[in-house]
Order: structure tokens, then C-alpha cells, then sequence
């Protein structure tokens, strides 16, 4: 190296990832990549008058997170009016933080709470009622999203959204009306959730300024939980080129904290082609920079091929004129060399897909196009061979750990065990790798998700893999890693702490790899650092960031009172203890955690388990619940 590294961070637990040097206490960064990793005495050395040194006092240290599937482009148009109710643990507290938003939410605006949050997680184990929102809010909007299953409007919503008696019934969705035709405020995707993207959308949209001031507060949120790169996965109602305009200009003035990848997702039924043709012609793949970049196409290929993910109704049947529509497609993206994602939820959707890509790489090979299926809970060992047989791959979200026990009353716990079956496919030799799918069908937290890969538990706590398909803790990194970057065709580039690769990282709050199990999903960062730049520090590292925001615009905006994941703006202004964990024992009521189980006594209490008497010491495989 022939100049002084900018930055050495030492004294710490680095996990590089790199199995020739899996180990380090210390790095040295230059232009934005890692020039050293190694030990104190080795790096130390390189230090000039100029390198900043952080001492990490011994803490963990993990390559940054990446996202394999995030809406962050239409997330971060929307963060600022959207009250998050990801991780809150009881109704009680969300209602009392909808009250207290509705309180300050000025006329026109409506207050949202747009999904990432699932009624299991709360100790009620419901959703309010339609009368409880109209008590809170008699006068203001309120639109609440559970899932992509329905929406819940108060009266003042249904009065701006223009819903009545005459309203027509949407395709593949219902408006629950009353005994005299009125809509009730109940919206319900059956199983097409069009009604509920569509009605979320005749809500206000903030100004491109205030819409970029919620991009950078979305970024900022997800640094806060140590992500540092995603793949936007397009999504509806979010159109090309306009709605990526916000995104263009934080990438164009160096303001990006979040490295992006985009697909291009169509938004017309029955112009499909014609859109990706359009798109072939005027963008490129790889076009951009290593901090923004066009990845293909998807996860929307044609219309045709949507089969939701709705575990609340019966699995849709795809038309059929799903294979000749997809393969027009696929025909113009291997023409192209764009390689693509498709949402497929189940294994019939899936192998029928795998027909229509067997048929086109007879005579238009799809090798070296990494080109690959989003979510795939219930895919079978065939499609997965045929996948691995064609080079594709699998990228899975932790749909499950919000949805899984609507899976299980449909389908039964033994079908859940492997949905999706992410242990075989890693057996099998697929190119896999995780992330959310948030906003709106699950929470952006990617803790959240390493949690559900190691422990097999829903939100809510119910288990739903057993330990034989779960996987080890450095496995699920690699997945939320290294294994990110096929997807994105960027091997070799990031995912590691390694000579080369671009400096992102983060700091956890705990050690990812000795806590507890109950305590992974409640993981924060205290440093991220993305390209050499610290983006976010908490404590004893915000000193150093190199980049903070503005406070979030408008005015009443939730995320200045409520942060984010948990409300942990609120916690912190009020001096609470914002850890999940506390907040399951406040709630429990009880003295005694257990090793295995926390203070979510009820899951060993209701496990099926070979024993006549659940409460006894044996009952929960010898943990501590029986005490309590």
C-alpha cells in the first residue's frame, strides 16, 4: 500500500467471512474498500498522521447486510407518513401510538400503518376493530394494512377514499359491506391484493422534497439495523422511470447509505412485453455505479403468473395463458442478456414456470444469466433440481415468520417444517440467499429474519421449523452476505471483510454469535459503515458519523416521534427500555425467564410434545417454564 489507509477500526471481533482468513482483530480502509485485514500489530502499523482510529473495545464486528428483496424505492417515497407498527408487541401500545399520531396529523393527510407487522406479534393475538379505529380517529383518515390478506378503514376513511353502496366489487378481492350493501371499512384480497395496493394509493403522496427527505430517513432506519446494501424488487404502483427519480438524485449528489440494486417490475396487464421491450431499449443491465444499479427484470414478469402469498385463502390457479405470456418475456429478456426474479409462492406456479425457461434455453441458453425465483415457500425437491439444472436460484424472504400460523391452519404443522425448505436447497447446491420482502408484507428488520433461519419461530412465537431444518448462525449470515451478491452479480465485490471488497460493515449491539437465541431478532446496530463512511453510530460511534439527515419532513411526520422498528424514537425520548425482550417479560408478568424460551412461556406450554403433562419439568424438553 503505498499511502496511509483514511480509516483503521481495531480491538474488535471481526467475522470476515473469508475462509482463508476467517478472523481479525483489526482493518485498514482506503477509498472506500478494505486494504488490511488482520491483527492489531499488522494493521496498526500502516496508521499516517491523517487515518482516523476507532476502537472497537472488543465489540463483534460482521460484514455489512444485504437485502435480497426489499420495496426500498417505494418504501422510502412513503416511510415519513407511515406509522410503523413492526415489533411492537401489544395493541394496546400501537393504538395508544395511533391516537396519539392521529392527534397531530393535519387535514388532508391520513395516518397509515402500511404492513411489516402481523396480529400474532401482539399478546392480544387480534387486529383492532373497525368501531376501535373510529373511536380513536372520528375525523381522521386511517388506513391500516395487515399483511397482503386486508385492509382496515375507520369511517373517515371510507368518506375519502369515495367507497359506497354502488362501489363495484374489485376482481379477485371483496369490500365487506353490511346487511343494507354499505362497505363496512373491511377490504379483503381474495387472494389478489390489487384492492388494497389500489385504495392505498388514493391517499396523499408527499412532495418530491419531502419525498426525499423520507428516502434518507428510510435509509437511515435501516442502517440503524446494519444494512448496508438491498435489491429493490420493484413492486405496484411504483413506475419507471418517474417514482425513481428521488432514488437518481440521492445516488447523483453522493447522499445514497444504502448500496442499490433495481429490477424493473411492470405495471400493465396485458403489456408486459411491450414494457420490457421499451426497457431493453432504453436501459442496460449493470447500467450505474456500485452504489446504484439496474439489475434485470422482475419480480413482475406478467400479470399472469402472480399467485400472491396470501396463506388466508386457497392457492390460486394461474390462467392458462400464464406459460405463453411469461415466455414472450423471457424471450425478450435472454435476447437481452437481462437476467430476471419472478414471485412465485407455490410449486405448481413454479413448475410451470420451469417449463416455459426449459423450453426457451433449448434454442437461448440461459447459462451465466443469474436470473432466479423470489420466495418459493412450497417449491418440491423437482423444481428445485430442475432450478439448479438450469443455473438458476432461490431467494427466500422470512414471509413465514409473519404468516406461519395461518400456513399451519390451512396446511397443518407437518407441511410448515420446510416452507420454504431452505435447508435442502443449501443441500442441494443452489445459488440461495435471504432478506424481507418489506414494507408491507413483513418488517424490514433484517434481524428479524436471522432470527427465523436460526430458531424456526414465527413472530409470534410459534415454532414452526423444526431444529433439523434450521440453520447455524454463520450459515444465515452467509445467506444475508456473501450469498446476496449472485444475486445481483456482484461476487467478489462485497458480503466479506476482505482485502478488495468495498468497506461496509457493522457493529452489532450484542454478539450476534453468543447471545441468546431470544435475543437475535432484538439486535441493533451501533456503527454501520458503508464504502469506508460511517452512516450511522449509536453511543460512544455517533460522533462519527459521516452523514445524518435532516429531521424527517413534514412536521407531524410519525417517524420524528416514533423512529421506527419497535418505536424506538418514542422509547428513547421517554428514557424506556425499547428491547423486545423486556417488553415480552413486562407483558408476561412473570419472574423467571428460561434459557430456551424467554419469557414466551405459552410457546413450550402449547408444543406437541410426547408427554401427558405439559407443565412438568420435562414437559418443554427439560426448560425452566414449568417455574413460572
Amino acid at each position: 500500500m503505498n499511502s496511509a489507509p483514511d480509516i483503521i477500526l481495531h480491538r474488535g471481533l471481526f467475522t470476515t467471512l473469508d475462509r482463508s482468513n476467517p478472523t481479525a482483530s483489526a482493518v485498514a480502509i482506503a477509498d472506500g474498500r478494505f486494504v488490511a485485514v488482520g491483527q492489531d500489530h499488522e494493521v496498526m502499523k500502516l496508521a499516517g498522521p491523517s487515518t482516523k482510529i476507532v476502537d472497537l473495545k472488543g465489540r463483534r464486528v460482521l460484514p455489512g447486510l444485504i437485502d435480497n428483496h426489499l420495496h426500498i424505492i417505494r418504501g422510502g417515497l412513503n416511510f415519513n407518513m407511515e406509522l410503523r407498527w413492526d415489533g411492537v408487541r401489544s395493541l394496546a401500545d400501537a393504538m395508544d401510538m395511533l391516537k396519539r399520531q392521529v392527534a397531530i396529523t393535519p387535514p388532508p393527510q391520513w395516518v397509515r400503518v402500511v404492513g411489516g407487522f402481523t396480529e400474532h406479534q401482539f399478546v392480544e393475538k387480534r387486529l383492532p376493530t373497525i368501531d376501535e379505529l373510529n373511536v380513536v380517529a372520528p375525523d381522521t383518515p386511517v388506513f391500516l394494512l395487515h399483511l397482503y390478506d386486508r385492509a382496515i378503514l375507520n369511517a373517515a376513511a371510507l368518506r375519502a377514499v369515495g367507497y359506497a353502496k354502488d362501489t363495484p366489487e374489485p376482481p379477485g378481492g371483496e369490500i365487506v359491506r353490511d346487511a343494507y350493501g354499505n362497505p363496512t371499512g373491511l377490504l379483503l384480497a381474495k387472494p389478489n391484493a390489487n384492492i388494497l395496493y389500489a385504495t392505498l394509493a388514493k391517499g396523499p403522496k408527499l412532495p418530491f422534497d419531502y419525498q426525499v427527505n423520507s428516502t434518507r430517513h428510510f435509509m437511515r432506519e435501516l442502517n440503524r439495523l446494519g444494512v448496508t446494501g438491498a435489491i429493490d424488487a420493484g413492486g405496484g404502483f411504483q413506475n419507471y422511470p418517474e417514482d425513481y427519480a428521488v432514488i437518481q438524485k440521492l445516488s447523483d449528489e453522493g447522499l445514497l447509505t444504502i448500496r442499490l440494486a433495481y429490477n424493473l417490475f411492470t405495471q400493465k396487464p396485458k403489456g408486459e412485453k411491450e414494457d420490457f421491450l421499451n426497457w431493453t431499449k432504453t436501459s442496460k443491465y449493470k447500467q450505474g455505479d456500485d452504489y446504484f444499479r439496474h439489475n434485470g427484470a422482475g419480480e413482475m414478469l406478467v400479470f399472469s403468473a402472480a399467485d400472491f402469498e396470501d396463506f388466508r385463502v386457497a392457492r390460486p390457479d394461474m390462467p392458462p395463458e400464464m406459460e405463453g405470456e411469461l415466455e414472450e418475456v423471457v424471450r425478450v429478456l435472454v435476447q437481452n442478456r437481462w437476467p430476471w426474479r419472478l414471485h412465485a409462492t407455490y410449486d405448481e406456479t413454479i413448475s410451470r414456470a420451469l417449463d416455459v425457461f426449459e423450453r426457451v434455453n433449448q434454442d437461448m441458453p440461459l447459462e451465466s444469466l443469474h436470473w432466479f425465483f423470489d420466495h418459493a415457500e412450497t417449491i418440491s425437491d423437482q423444481s428445485i433440481d430442475r432450478i439448479a439444472a438450469l443455473g438458476g436460484g432461490i431467494a427466500v424472504q422470512h414471509r413465514m415468520a409473519y404468516q406461519g400460523e395461518y400456513f399451519v391452519e390451512r396446511y397443518g404443522a407437518g407441511a410448515a417444517e420446510a416452507t420454504p425448505p431452505v435447508r435442502k436447497i443449501i443441500d442441494k447446491g443452489v445459488k440461495m440467499s435471504a432478506g424481507t420482502d418489506a414494507t408491507r408484507v413483513a418488517s424490514y428488520n433484517p434481524w428479524v429474519s436471522l432470527s427465523w433461519l436460526v430458531t424456526g419461530r414465527t413472530v409470534g412465537g410459534l415454532r414452526i421449523t423444526p431444529q433439523r431444518n434450521c440453520l447455524d448462525r454463520e450459515t444465515a449470515l452467509r445467506m444475508w452476505t456473501e450469498n446476496v451478491t449472485w444475486f445481483s452479480n456482484e461476487e467478489g465485490k462485497k458480503g466479506r471483510i476482505q482485502v478488495g471488497q468495498l468497506a461496509d460493515l457493522v457493529v452489532p449491539d450484542r454478539d450476534y454469535f453468543s447471545c441468546s437465541e431470544a435475543e437475535i431478532a432484538d439486535t441493533t446496530a451501533l456503527l454501520t459503515m458503508v464504502g469506508g463512511r460511517i452512516v450511522y453510530g449509536a453511543g460512544d460511534f455517533s460522533k462519527l458519523e459521516a452523514v445524518t439527515p435532516p429531521p424527517a419532513m413534514p412536521d407531524w411526520s410519525p417517524v420524528r416521534r416514533f423512529g421506527g422498528y419497535a418505536a424506538w424514537a418514542d422509547d428513547k425520548a421517554n428514557g424506556k427500555q425499547g428491547s423486545l425482550a423486556i417488553r415480552t417479560m413486562q407483558a408476561c408478568g412473570c419472574s423467571n425467564s428460561c434459557g430456551v424460551h424467554g419469557h414466551n412461556h405459552a410457546s413450550a406450554f402449547t408444543s406437541r410434545l410426547p408427554v401427558s403433562d405439559l407443565r412438568s419439568f420435562w414437559g418443554a424438553l427439560g426448560c425452566a417454564c414449568w417455574a413460572v
